[in-house]
């Protein structure tokens, strides 16, 4: 849910400002309305010295940076003059340039033994198929191009080698020191990137009197009321205080449990909402997972991701990530035991699930594939929980009368649903069903063409209702069977595992011959393994799609807010 927020106007002295602004760094929940970019040519320095720090704390880890690589890149380009003069040998070029010697070299199979009788010619030697030659004094008509000669020998360049490895060897230790101080760095980068923040909220401060005092303007969560005002009652800064409004723009701060906020990266990937939509985050939470879960459609491949996820904890970049792929890889291991396959076995054929079969999704419902109707099933679900919140939210901010076409439409589709989703049941007879039906109908299409818009003609509102029908009708149908897509990505893994399990089963036989069990197991453990990272990638991006564009599209969700960003230390 989203966060109520308290909006704070300062008035204070332009020489109080820095101290005042630190106190709030400190307090660290006021979020100061300013620019997340840099303003001026301070800002921008602050900024460049950060990027800089941030590149040699990256750098630091990974053990290697520009200098260091273009030092390696200096050592391959010596070996690799190395490797071209060595068949040379050693020899004294001083004495040696008077003559006007050529360097040649060719394929063995194509040295010509006539250019010797032609030419002052000397083979140097013979190796890998090459054979290396020089031309003495006069070359013209030579058949081959001529090779640039050398400006080492060996033995020249065998120094200038070391010294370059010795170069190597002393940043590698350079960058190996650093790591020690890695700790350091990053609190260092942390108090630069809060000075930043904290000069930005300087700039945006609004000079007023000749520039004697600046105002400000903040927001802080309404659950730290108490705390703010006895700060700023404390401080002697004059203040005003309201409760924050849309038009205002105030900052979206989440307040979720520790299960949804787990999800919270997923909708700021796509944007925060304004301050009196909705938090899309806890449905997100669900269904994302629901479709992960689906698409993967394998108990095995669940408990591989939960592996993954506990050894994600022991790498410091990537812990942050762990609880969500172990909460992915849960959900895949319970919605793949219902689906009833592991390493893409059928394990309904297994006799210790005889008693428990039920429990399994059937291979077929009403004579189509079980998994596509229950992939229609949940896309139907999620459609109607979006309209139902598109209702909800538009009712709460333009008021009942204003939503009557969106609450003509959702009565219309989600109780259609409903009433069909019982009467499928038996609870309901075909009369009954029939007159449901036409009554919501009826209601619906009031609210759908003749209220859609109190403040408009009413033969317009026809006409508006006529075009909303078309859309609506062609938009959802569309929608619906995007869903689908859950049951072609989960049908494609099970399929690609299959194959590599009938492979494996080729290769090892009837089993008796043991050496042929370590292709077998290489063969099945590689295939799963590939199989298991593009079945991921699939479960990531097409939930994703279902959630913002399905959803987001029919609930009518508008990504227009900013993260509540306050000044911390």
């Amino acid at each position: 849910m989203i966060a109520k927020m308290t909006q704070y106007s300062f008035i204070l002295l332009h020489g109080d400002k820095e101290a005042f602004l630190s106190e709030l760094q400190q307090l660290g929940v006021m979020d100061i309305t300013r620019s997340t970019k840099p303003v001026d040519s301070f800002s921008q320095s602050l900024l460049d010295n950060i990027a800089t720090l941030r590149n040699d704390i990256d750098c630091t880890i990974k053990g290697s940076d520009p200098a260091l690589v273009e030092l390696e890149a200096g050592r391959d380009a010596i070996l690799d003059e190395i490797a071209e003069v060595t068949p040379w040998g050693e020899y004294d070029r001083e004495r040696l340039s008077p003559f006007g010697i050529h360097y040649y070299a060719v394929a063995t199979k194509k040295f010509d033994p006539a250019w010797e009788e032609k030419y002052a010619l000397q083979v140097v030697g013979s190796e890998d198929g090459l054979t290396w030659f020089v031309v003495v004094g006069d070359n013209a008509g030579f058949p081959l191009k001529e090779l640039p000669a050398p400006q080492h020998t060996p033995s020249e360049l065998a120094p200038i080698l070391e010294d370059q490895e010795d170069k190597i060897a002393l940043h590698r230790a350079i960058l190996e020191e650093r790591k020690g101080n890695l700790p350091k760095m990053e609190k260092h980068l942390k108090n630069m990137q809060a000075d930043l923040d904290r000069y930005l909220a300087g700039v945006a401060a609004v000079p007023a009197a000749e520039d004697t005092i600046d105002t400000l303007v903040g927001f802080a969560p309404s659950e730290n009321d108490e705390a703010v005002t006895a700060f700023l009652d404390q401080s002697g800064v004059f203040y005003l205080k309201d409760e924050a409004k849309v038009q205002e723009n105030p900052p979206i701060k989440f307040k979720n449990n520790k299960f949804v906020k787990m999800f919270e990266v997923l909708t700021d990937m796509y944007g925060r909402p304004a301050y009196d939509g909705f938090d899309p985050t806890p449905f997100i939470a669900v269904f994302f997972l629901l479709f992960f879960a689906l698409c993967m459609g394998d108990a095995g491949y669940g408990l591989v991701l939960i592996l993954v996820g506990f050894l994600l904890k022991k790498v410091e970049s990537f812990k942050d990530m762990a609880p969500l792929v172990v909460t992915l890889g849960i959900a895949t291991v319970v919605v793949g035991f219902f689906l009833h396959t592991f390493f893409s076995i059928d394990i309904a054929q297994w006799k210790c699930f005889e008693g428990i079969r039920w429990m399994f999704l059937p291979d077929e419902i009403a004579g189509y594939a079980g998994g596509m109707v229950l992939s229609l099933i949940v896309g139907v679900v999620h459609l109607c929980i979006a309209m139902v919140v598109k209702a909800i939210n538009c009712v709460k901010v333009n008021g009942f009368a204003a939503s009557l076409g969106t609450l003509g439409w959702t009565l219309l589709i989600v109780g259609g649903v409903i009433v069909g989703a019982i009467a499928l049941t038996g609870v309901l007879d075909k009369s009954v069903t029939k007159w449901v039906l036409i009554g919501l109908g009826i209601v619906s299409a009031l609210g759908i063409f003749v209220f859609n818009d109190p403040k408009r003609n009413k033969f317009a509102n026809v006409g508006m209702g006529l075009w909303d029908t078309y859309n609506t009708v062609t938009g959802l149908m569309g929608d619906v069977l995007s869903y689908l897509r859950l049951y072609a990505l989960g049908l494609a893994g099970a399929m690609l595992g299959m194959a590599f399990n009938d492979m494996g089963k080729m290769v090892l036989g009837d089993g008796s011959n043991i050496v042929l069990w370590i292709p077998f197991i290489l063969l099945v453990l590689v295939g799963h393994t590939l199989n298991i990272a593009m079945c991921a990638l699939g479960a990531f991006v097409h939930p994703l799609r279902l959630n913002f564009l399905e959803f987001f599209k029919n609930s009518g969700y508008e990504a227009t807010g900013r993260k509540f960003n306050p000044l911390t230390k």
